[in-house]
């Protein structure tokens, strides 16, 4: 048998082994594009980065080094499941930055980025063939889990402002006639990604009550939150409701991703499973990033630096929305965020934007395709831009070429 003959029969043999999980796994469609994004011709409108080239490097640098040489049998070792105390401490001022006082040190837990939080959370919580609700759009990333999990994802309907109460209560009791079982809503209240959109103020309360009433877990995720251009701050689910709301938090957008360091604060009566969960398969969270994390939030002005990140968004949002206005054609509308990272199109819904996404490739831009974001049927005319990770002339660059593209595919659409 030759080589390629025994890779072959290997892989048959192979592929009968997946687990249905694993079967239903698929590469997420942002990743697709991040490939992409790294051709210097293309203007990459796609990936939500961070700017990290206005963080203290060098003394992120300094601290770094100092921990390895000084703490280094203490950052290279094995930690605490938890996170290290230290760390879990600052997170509640963190938090309180955005009004959230309702949470004891004993209810925080490190995570591997709040994405794992996502996946914690589907373990302790869903069976294969459960529901969660969501959304729609929502976090590409959140659906790849709750698929992994063989957990199907509702979507619930929002407008300009965010969940609708009424479409919630809807869906829960379509959902619960037909005989599913919901374990949690997942949301991103704050400058939701794709959508930017921010749930009203007015509407919080609500659908707290709603959940709390229908006995469904509330699974808050914020990683934009301090990430605000104008408007006022509004109340956290869980500055709500402290016991059915698991909060996530994350220093990917307000740090680094790199560092993969996120929180989850947890209810005390589901803590233990929760952070178990997590424990089962990471063991513990890198003990050095957050060593490094906690010396930053110590000897920087962290808050300055989120003000500085503030400002250069706030700036890159309005050159974006500055463009939209100058080269949008008729007949496409988009969102208006407060803050977070993104704006979201809608087109005619003749285009379809996973197909669109390979002529942008050769007009010379990139985004993000919306059918990624929905388990519905509801986005496939629709796109997500990104706006942080590029200066002003780039993205107003990156808008006139979208814009001229659309023109076209608008131009072939039935009359």
């Amino acid at each position: 048998m030759s080589t390629n003959q025994s890779v072959d029969a290997l892989r048959t043999t192979h592929e009968t082994l997946f687990s249905d999980r694993a079967a239903g796994i698929k590469q997420s469609a942002v990743r697709d594009v991040f490939e992409l994004s790294l051709d210097p011709s293309l203007v990459s409108l796609a990936g939500g980065n961070p700017y990290l080239q206005v963080l203290p490097l060098e003394k992120i640098g300094e601290i770094s080094k100092r921990i390895i040489t000084e703490q280094g049998h203490v950052a290279l070792q094995y930690g605490s499941g938890l996170g290290t105390p230290e760390l879990r401490a600052q997170i509640l001022d963190v938090m309180a930055a955005e009004g959230i006082t309702n949470v004891s040190v004993d209810d925080v837990v490190i995570t591997n980025g709040s994405q794992s939080a996502q996946d914690m959370a589907c373990k302790v919580f869903c069976n294969p063939g459960d529901t969660v609700l969501c959304e729609d759009p929502t976090y590409v990333g959140a659906l790849n889990t709750f698929e992994a999990y063989q957990v199907k994802a509702a979507p619930v309907l929002t407008d300009e402002n965010g969940l609708v109460p009424d479409a919630l209560r809807t869906k829960i009791q379509e959902l619960r006639a037909a005989g599913e079982k919901i374990k949690f809503l997942y949301t991103i209240p704050n400058f939701n990604n794709p959508s930017g959109i921010t749930l009203a103020s007015e509407r919080r309360p609500e659908i707290v009550d709603i959940c709390r009433e229908e006995g469904i877990l509330i699974l808050e995720d914020n990683p934009y939150g301090l990430l605000r251009y104008e408007g006022e701050a509004v109340p956290t689910l869980r500055s709500l409701d402290e016991q059915n709301v698991i909060y996530m938090g994350s220093f990917s957008k307000i740090l680094s991703p790199g560092l993969r360091i996120g929180w989850a604060a947890v209810p005390t009566h589901l803590f233990r499973r929760f952070y178990l969960a997590g424990e089962a398969v990471a063991l513990c969270p890198p003990t050095l990033n957050q060593m490094i994390i906690s010396a930053y939030l110590e000897e920087h002005d962290w808050r300055g630096q989120i003000q500085t990140y503030n400002e250069l968004y706030r700036s890159r949002r309005n050159a974006m929305l500055e463009a939209l206005a100058k080269y949008l054609p008729a007949g496409i509308t988009h969102t208006h965020p407060e803050g977070g990272f993104f704006i979201w199109l809608t087109l005619p819904a003749g285009i379809d934007t996973y197909e669109l996404l390979q002529e942008g490739v050769k007009a010379g831009v990139i985004f993000i395709p919306g059918a990624a974001f929905s388990s519905s049927e509801s986005a496939h005319h629709k796109l997500r831009l990104a706006f942080c990770a590029v200066d002003e002339q780039t993205i107003s660059e990156g808008v006139r070429r979208l814009s001229a593209l659309l023109e076209t595919e608008i131009s072939k659409l039935p009359k």
